[in-house]
């Protein structure tokens, strides 16, 4: 196999990776505050989960620093490998009747999702030509959001089909050991095609932060402003459920709301990624337009029509999020620097996630909807401008 042919190979062996992936982690997403529920968690420990998150950005820029330290292939890959292997505790949920067992599992899913996030999307941008580079992170970001819908599928369908309620989060969690199996061969794969990543190959007198120019920190600032903006789904599933006990929706449609935002991101991951190689940069600032519109219509237009119409621009949103915004990364930062930019930016848009969405569920608690509207225009206005200024 030529090496044309090695760098397709790993970047499919890549992608089928964050598909398995995804069916493991968002399956088991989909039920974690139900299955701790069931083993009678007092309600504090569903907030216990929400620090997994906090976790995971933490050790995604732990993960750039270490990985822009690493100087050997074997090293380099060793990061992404542990991130992955961690996802061998979700399978061993079907072994747990303890609820503090449980949340930590949960916990160590997050913190190695964290950890190997930055290198991997390192070799991603190493594995695409430049110029596709977001059609093929857009291709990425489609598989990926196929394990995103297929998991909860699978775990709902299981948990349906079985009686009682604990043999169904047995059968549950333990069909999830067939993609993990799945996910770590695709990983080898992937190892055995791509050994020796070109960050590794960079001097360390190469690799200081001051490579990081003008331009990238504008972005972040942009990026950072963008996530600050955009709303949590949790924020949203919580005010669907306020929809549910008031008789607008039923406890059945929330779950199809968020199918059909990831719907909505699987499908607009690969256009985006081809506008993205046509204009480049400034196709970044349609995240901040597509977000905008989320708040206004889910609380203006409100009730069941606002719910469903609130899914599309958030899936929209979140597609662009998570294929051009990454892509955006490798086309800013020098090779020499990238395993670090990227640990920077996945770090600090995700931290900027996390302290909007504690902001808005804070608003919405007592009761100042019109503030999370105006506030989510002023953020994303202030991310629209950065934009134009910095990525012409």
């Amino acid at each position: 196999m030529g090496l044309r042919g090695r760098l397709l190979a790993t970047f499919i062996s890549l992608s089928l990776v964050s598909l398995f992936a995804d069916i493991v982690y968002e399956g088991a997403r989909s039920i974690g505050g139900a299955y701790i529920n069931f083993l009678m968690a007092p309600a504090i420990a569903v907030s216990i989960l929400g620090f997994g998150e906090f976790l995971s950005n933490l050790m995604r820029f732990l993960g750039g620093v270490l990985a822009q330290r690493m100087t050997s292939g074997r090293a380099y890959w060793s990061l992404i490998f542990i991130g992955y292997l961690v996802n061998l505790a979700i399978p061993c949920l079907a072994f747990t009747g303890a609820w503090e067992v449980a949340v930590i599992l949960f916990l160590v899913e997050r913190v190695g999702k964290g950890l190997r996030a930055p290198a991997r999307d390192v070799i991603l941008s190493e594995l695409t030509d430049e110029a596709k580079r977001g059609r093929w992170f857009g291709l990425h970001e489609l598989l990926d959001q196929i394990g995103a819908i297929a998991g909860p599928a699978i775990i709902g369908a299981s948990i349906y089909v079985s009686k009682p309620l604990e043999a169904g989060y047995r059968l549950a969690f333990n069909l999830l050991w067939i993609p993990v199996v799945i996910m770590i061969v695709m990983l080898l794969s992937a190892y055995i095609n791509y050994p020796r990543p070109k960050a590794v190959s960079v001097t360390v007198q190469e690799r200081g932060l001051k490579k990081l120019d003008k331009r990238f920190w504008n972005y972040l600032i942009g990026s950072i402003l963008t996530l600050l903006g955009f709303i949590y789904w949790g924020v949203i599933a919580y005010y669907a459920q306020d929809a549910v006990k008031a008789g607008i929706v039923t406890a059945g449609e929330i779950p199809i709301l968020y199918l059909i935002a990831m719907a909505v991101d699987a499908v607009i991951a690969l256009p985006i990624g081809l506008l993205y190689d046509q204009v480049g940069l400034r196709s970044v600032a349609l995240a901040p337009l597509t977000a905008i519109p989320i708040t206004p219509l889910l609380f203006m237009v409100g009730g069941r029509v606002g719910l469903y119409l609130a899914a599309i621009p958030w899936g929209l949103t979140m597609g662009i999020v998570e294929t051009i915004m990454r892509a955006s990364v490798a086309d800013i930062a020098p090779v020499e620097v990238r395993s670090l930019a990227y640990g920077i930016y996945s770090s600090s848009i995700g931290f900027a996630w996390f302290t909007g969405s504690f902001i808005m569920a804070y608003m919405y608690q007592v009761g100042l909807i019109n503030t999370i509207i105006i506030l989510t225009i002023i953020l994303e206005a202030m991310a629209l401008a950065i934009y134009a200024t910095t990525l012409r």
